[in-house]
């Protein structure tokens, strides 16, 4: 005999793995990883730092 199948819960997990799809493939083309953005994070830091030790005098008080 064949097996009783819930077409709602077919139709539902159909539309679940299309948006764990869709949101992967949006991750692939927009995302950036934790450690991208540390990475990022830590060389505008060394960056900053290395320019204001360059510094020749204070910026002007506003």
């Amino acid at each position: 005999m064949a097996e009783i199948v819930n077409l709602n819960r077919v139709r539902k997990a159909k539309a679940r793995d299309a948006a764990r799809q869709q949101a992967a493939a949006n991750r692939a083309k927009h995302g950036r990883t934790a450690a991208e953005r540390a990475r990022e994070q830590e060389a505008r830091a060394r960056r900053d730092a290395v320019l204001d030790g360059q510094r020749l005098d204070d910026p002007p008080a506003r």
